[in-house]
């Protein structure tokens, strides 16, 4: 199986602003402030499912399209972990109308650790019901993912050195902590997305990847 890559996105990217230092301040008012909650994203190349009817993948042999969107997510905080519930919708258009029909397609969740490490992944199905004469459906979805409250901690250590006070004079006064390569490993190692799409095969993945 093919592995769809990750969407970038600057508003979803868990990597922490880094702390602009501004010269004869007495304190820094920009101290670095991270959520540790998952950010959630789709999958580039996944975010979309195209059903052929036998015959070949062209658009003669079109069946149906389906599109993951309206993702939205609640992160709660319990004693050792940050748990995200996240709904989404699946709008499908079909091209066949005459008469009622289910559509069910495979959605994956994974949790991703450090932009591309897979720590756990889950797949269940989302069902589409068209009734007779219907073009365009929608269903929901849902997903649960956990990230362990020690693995999301930047060490104490990292964030002191990215928030000290830095005075005019010194000789790292103007010098950005994020240039440190200890500091950017260790934010990266404890930053997490929630990545969605749907579970296709080699043959549908090429596909969107080549359209």
């Amino acid at each position: 199986m093919m592995r769809a890559p990750i969407r970038r996105s600057a508003a979803l990217a868990l990597v922490a602003v880094p702390a602009l230092l501004l010269a004869g301040c007495e304190r820094n008012p920009l101290i670095v402030k991270r959520s540790a909650c998952p950010a959630v994203a789709v999958a580039a190349y996944a975010s979309d499912a195209t059903l052929f009817k036998p015959g070949g993948q062209d658009v003669a042999n079109l069946d149906a399209v389906a599109t993951i969107t309206n993702v939205r997510d609640e992160c709660t905080e319990t004693a050792d972990q940050y748990v995200s519930r996240i709904r989404y919708d699946v709008i499908v258009r079909r091209t066949d109308t005459a008469q009622a029909r289910q559509i069910v397609l495979p959605v994956f969740s994974a949790v991703v650790q450090a932009g591309n490490i897979i720590n756990a992944k889950q797949i269940s199905s989302v069902a589409v019901n068209f009734a007779a004469g219907q073009e365009r459906a929608l269903a929901s979805g849902t997903a649960t993912a956990s990230v362990a409250r020690s693995a999301a901690s930047v060490p104490q250590a990292i964030l002191d050195k990215i928030n000290r006070l830095r005075r005019p004079g010194e000789l790292d006064a103007a010098t950005d902590p994020m240039a440190d390569p200890e500091v950017r490993a260790a934010l990266r190692a404890a930053s997490f997305e929630v990545v969605l799409g749907f579970q296709l095969d080699d043959r549908s993945l090429a596909y969107n990847i080549a359209k």
